[in-house]
């Protein structure tokens, strides 16, 4: 069984690229325009991932955020942007589906009534101090 997983793990990124240079070839343009174009593409969701995570991690650290939430979606969109890399068409639909898949989307997710900047954080109550003896 393991060599039949090894095997399609090696196999899948030729079988990838002939169907992109088939895929090229039907719609007339260039190969090395879809594979420069999807190695770009998720260069760019990489290098934004990675500055977007950063604050994401401080707005958590200060509970502004939930961490595992966060986690996730910048787990999802690294492994897209590996996907995009990685030569071939199969695996950029792959990548695009898994930045469609509505996973962890905290605006699509409501919140409770009341629910502030944070989890549990409240408001400071004004008010003035006296001391009675």
């Amino acid at each position: 069984m393991r060599f039949v997983l090894l095997a399609i793990v090696l196999v899948f990124p030729f079988f990838d690229l002939y169907v992109t240079a088939r895929f090229a070839r039907w719609t007339g343009v260039p190969l090395w325009l879809w594979l420069m174009g999807s190695l770009i593409g998720g260069l760019l969701l990489l290098k934004n991932e990675r500055i977007a995570f950063r604050s994401n991690v401080v707005a958590a650290l200060h509970g502004e955020q939930s961490l595992l939430r966060e986690l996730v979606d910048s787990g999802r969109k690294v492994l897209a942007a590996i996907l995009l890399i990685m030569p071939g068409i199969l695996t950029d639909l792959m990548a695009l589906l898994l930045l469609l898949l509505p996973i962890n989307h905290a605006r699509l997710r409501p919140q409770p009534a009341g629910a502030g900047r944070g989890y549990g954080r409240r408001e400071p109550i004004d008010g003035d101090f006296q001391r009675t003896d």
